[in-house]
């Protein structure tokens, strides 16, 4: 199996990390930080003119026709300038599920629209006493003369409050009762009974909880035919986790390369710190944990398109062995720069809360290895 990158996927990621390069810097993350929305609508539209919110999407409805490689390369360097833009929340999973379960009228509705920028969408899933299970659904979907009335409670919806639409993920009850199924609804952010209140999230950008006081949909809010959705999630979760599994990768290199130079520089009893052979072994035990990184978080992206048992084994390997090494790598480096690692004077704080948040995402390492070790009895 040939690795490398191509000469296209180089060229991305060249563009990229120059523009972020170039675009944030720790003026900027605090400005960021301290507005409302949590991110820059200028920078969303930079995105959308480089091509990046369309690099996922199909050909026929705008799209670049990407793959999760591509948007590994991307979400690498959004993990180095700790990039707060709703990408993950809009891109990778607003988008692809559209992409994968609506009908051709719903995804020319809005695919063209996610790739030009002027549509935000927002993914909520997750409910409290789910404990990360993605089969545990308690909101409600009846069906109605006029279409839908919902009911329920979501947490934890990435850039929920600057979304246009949330695709909302309920029990479909129908005139026999509950269906058991699962089924994605389209629900605009004015919507009469959505309540949202946002929150900012741990190392940047905002969440929000949903309330739905039944909110009433129209038929066609519905996402697809009615079928199932579940499967459909599970592929969307896994692709989201290993996106966010590259984006760590990221936020760990920076904090490589930061704690490195800052042992370089840092002088104590007259010589570097890196002089010292005990804070060499300790740069190298983090280098080891990036690599090792990186490659989980490659083998997940490969891995997206694969059967469902594969894939999802790939995405809970990648999110647990990678949970543990950003928490290695982000404590080292506070570790190193010793009292200055715990101020605001240095942003090594903030990528570390990052890394922590990641490692609370979709679930946790001990959730994931177990999830691991019970697909592999199932395989």
């Amino acid at each position: 199996m040939d690795l490398n990158l191509s000469d296209e996927q180089k060229l991305l990621r060249g563009s990229v990390e120059r523009f972020v390069a170039e675009s944030y810097d720790a003026d900027h993350r605090r400005r960021i930080a301290n507005d409302p929305l949590g991110f820059s609508p200028l920078v969303w539209k930079q995105f959308a003119d480089l091509g990046w919110l369309a690099l996922p999407l199909p050909e026929e409805f705008g799209g670049l026709g990407g793959g999760a490689v591509e948007i590994g390369i991307l979400m690498e360097a959004f993990g180095r300038g700790l990039v707060s833009e709703p990408y993950v929340a809009t891109v990778v999973l607003g988008a692809a599920l559209i992409a994968r379960c609506g009908t051709t009228e719903q995804k020319q509705a809005s695919l063209p629209k996610i790739a030009d920028g002027s549509l935000k969408l927002a993914f909520a899933h997750s409910e409290r006493a789910a404990r990360f299970d993605l089969a545990k659904v308690t909101t409600s979907a009846t069906k109605t003369s006029q279409g839908w009335r919902l009911a329920g409670s979501k947490i934890a919806a990435l850039d929920g409050h600057a979304a246009d639409e949330i695709i909302v993920s309920a029990h479909i009850h129908d005139h026999r009762g509950p269906s058991g199924r699962i089924g994605l609804f389209l629900v605009q952010a004015t919507t009469p009974g959505l309540v949202i209140n946002d929150y900012p999230r741990l190392g940047g950008g905002r969440a929000c909880n949903i309330e739905l006081f039944d909110a009433h949909l129209p038929e066609d809010a519905l996402l697809g035919d009615g079928n199932d959705a579940l499967p459909a999630i599970e592929w969307a979760v896994d692709r989201a986790m290993a996106a966010l599994g590259a984006e760590a990768v990221g936020i760990m290199q920076k904090l490589l390369d930061t704690t490195l130079e800052y042992t370089k520089i840092r002088k104590q009893f007259g010589r570097p710190l890196s002089a010292n052979q005990v804070i060499r072994h300790r740069l190298a035990d983090m280098a080891m944990q990036v690599d090792e990184a990186r490659s989980m978080a490659l083998r997940a992206a490969l891995k997206v398109d694969a059967a469902p048992i594969e894939r999802a084994r790939a995405a809970s390997g990648a999110k647990a062995k990678i949970g543990k090494c950003a928490r290695f790598v982000g404590e080292q480096s506070i570790q190193l720069h010793g009292g200055m690692g715990v101020t605001e004077e240095l942003e090594v704080g903030a990528y570390f809360k990052r890394l922590v948040a990641f490692d609370t995402l979709f679930g946790g390492s001990a959730h994931h290895y177990a999830r691991h070790a019970e697909l592999g009895r199932t395989a």
